[in-house]
């Protein structure tokens, strides 16, 4: 793996493909940006070569062509702040402006491209399109690991216009690293905690996992899947009542493997989804046809955060409950405090998924365990085990 660490570009023109997509509110004002802080050390290494950068990056879903509201325009006060310098801003990815600032760049100059999803060539991977924005620049970087799953032209077809100068931006290469980490050399007992609202959305994941690990902890609405798969009545609780199969499947998988796979035992049932409707704690095996769980109880809790105190090697994706309403965090806020305890001993711990991630930071523990993947979907794939196009590119 070529990172950017090997590598002196001064006098160069970079082309560094990041990940901008952060949340704007309603006066198109970011209210995260822990994306582009993320970019940083790779914009700054580079700078420090003695280069010059052009940074590329998508932002949303736009519907084909500009639409203000999928500008990058606001990125750019944020991220000047943040370099401490001016940002050269293009309106057109191949404009005469575009080719007359890339042109003439200077080492320490920073450019920012307009939205890439603008132009259909984007996601369709149109080699045309990927061979013009590989005219901008000498070398190209890859720093979106969030997009490397997207086979894109700037994520996968662009690189073959850079052979041999072509590298992993230094977030891409982390996340990798410490991903790896738990699928090739885990340190064991190695715990998984797989939750959320679906199965649906996690099937080669559990099929995957079923090879690695040695805890399965299952939580969230998913649950219910697999405890009806059981023979349990679940009342009126999330159930995909067309991956019963699959859940009976994970099981038996799990024992014949020797996995120990857990369940919630008791949990917070109510008759309507909403924070302020009645609440009763109830053992799994009591659940009434009028109710629905919507969190984890109290010995769930205990019992799990038992399972990860002994871990050595911990991977979190997916809440326990509904940890948006106030009524109905209490479980994912005490896997949250436990994973963070158990990495304080000693283990190391991975929390990713949009879900998790913002739970871990909702309870300002995001420091207190080892990796905050940020990864989103390639990550998820790369745990299944799927080959990701944006990394594949920059190996071949």
């Amino acid at each position: 793996m070529k990172t950017v660490e090997n590598f002196n570009f001064k006098g160069k023109k970079v082309l560094i493909r990041v990940d901008f997509n952060v949340p704007l509110n309603h006066n198109r004002q970011i209210t995260d940006d822990t994306r582009i802080r993320e970019s940083l050390p790779t914009i700054k290494k580079v700078l420090d070569d003695g280069a010059a950068v052009i940074l590329m990056s998508h932002l949303g879903r736009p519907k084909g062509g500009f639409e203000n509201d999928y500008s990058l325009t606001p990125i750019v006060p944020t991220l000047s702040k943040l370099l401490n310098k001016d940002i050269i801003f293009t309106r057109e990815l191949f404009g005469e402006k575009t080719k007359v600032v890339c042109a003439d760049l200077k080492p320490g100059d920073v450019v920012l491209l307009e939205n890439l999803r603008f132009y259909p060539e984007e996601e369709a991977a149109d080699e045309k399109f990927a061979k013009e924005l590989a005219s901008l620049a000498d070398y190209y970087v890859n720093d979106a690991f969030a997009t490397a799953h997207r086979c894109h032209a700037s994520t996968a077809v662009i690189a073959k216009f850079f052979p041999k100068k072509k590298f992993f931006g230094l977030l891409m290469a982390n996340e990798l690293a410490n991903l790896d980490r738990i699928l090739l050399h885990p340190q064991t007992p190695f715990t998984a905690i797989i939750a959320g609202g679906k199965i649906s959305t996690k099937i080669s994941l559990l099929e995957n996992l079923l090879g690695k690990v040695n805890n399965l902890i299952i939580g969230g609405g998913m649950a219910f899947t697999f405890i009806k798969a059981l023979g349990g009545n679940v009342g009126k609780s999330l159930v995909e009542e067309d991956k019963l199969d699959f859940a009976k499947n994970i099981l038996n998988g799990a024992m014949l493997k020797g996995i120990n796979l857990y369940l919630p035992v008791d949990g917070y049932f109510t008759e309507s989804f909403s924070n302020e409707a009645l609440k009763v704690l109830l053992t799994v095996d009591k659940i009434k046809d009028n109710l629905m769980g919507l969190d984890i109880g109290p010995e769930t809790c205990r019992r799990f955060a038992e399972i990860l105190k002994t871990s050595e090697t911990i991977l979190w994706n997916g809440p326990m409950g509904v940890y948006e309403m106030p009524n109905f965090e209490k479980g994912t806020k005490s896997i949250a405090i436990a994973v963070a305890s158990s990495t304080i001993g000693g283990a190391f711990s991975l929390v990713g998924g949009g879900d998790s991630v913002a739970a871990i930071n909702k309870y300002n523990l995001a420091d207190q365990v080892s990796y905050v993947s940020t990864g989103g979907g390639a990550m998820l794939e790369y745990i299944e085990g799927k080959e990701l196009p944006g990394v594949k590119a920059l190996l071949d």
